[in-house]
């Protein structure tokens, strides 16, 4: 149902594949928009989310960055 694309360190968003679609999305974004989407999901189960690599991480990024 959500799957997370590989960390990248260039960046502040991973892409995440939602359904048949994908977004960039930042940590601030992330929580909110599945909830939207899917209301009832456990974000903490690995059959209905899936990490490529370092679950829950995102690039470091600064304000100000581009």
């Amino acid at each position: 149902m959500v799957d997370v694309a590989p960390y990248a360190s260039d960046g502040r968003y991973r892409l995440v594949r939602l359904g048949d679609h994908t977004e960039p999305l930042a940590r601030e974004e992330f929580v909110p928009r599945i909830h939207q989407l899917y209301p009832q999901l456990d974000l903490d189960d690995a059959e209905m989310v899936h990490w490529a690599d370092r679950p829950w991480e995102w690039p470091t990024w600064h304000p100000g960055q581009a």
